[in-house]
């Protein structure tokens, strides 16, 4: 039976990589997204150097004892803004501008979001391993 598994993360330049793998509780164990935001614009507050992006890793084993797991990965790079904006997808979304865009994540549409995201393109490459490898 084959498994697939994801792992993604938020990494902040000034916070060198923070919160990284604690990106979903940022602000503590039973954190919601609205308190692990506001503990990232508190981190963030004064800082000039605002980059960030989201990384996705992607596992796909084919049986249990698949000796060459497909291994995935994908990021999308942006900023931190100084204030939540939007109400659309979750976690950090209302506080990450991706680059050349003017628009939160929380303000794009679901599928805007699929096709330039990390998760997205995460997949497309798993996609590509399918159907190449």
């Amino acid at each position: 039976m084959a498994a697939l598994a994801d792992d993604s993360g938020l990494a902040v330049d000034c916070l060198n990589g923070a919160p990284g793998i604690y990106s979903a509780r940022y602000a503590g164990n039973q954190a919601s997204d609205l308190d692990n935001c506001q503990q990232l614009l508190e981190r963030m507050r004064g800082e000039t150097d605002r980059r960030a992006y989201f990384h996705c890793s992607i596992v796909l084993v084919r049986h249990w004892q698949d000796p060459d797991p497909i291994i995935a990965q994908g990021r999308w790079h942006g900023e931190i803004i100084s204030e939540m904006k939007g109400a659309q997808g979750f976690g950090y979304d209302p506080l990450f501008l991706p680059m050349q865009l003017s628009q939160t994540a929380a303000q794009l549409t679901a599928h805007r979001k699929a096709e330039l995201s990390h998760r997205g393109r995460a997949l497309k490459v798993l996609k590509a391993h399918l159907n190449h490898g």
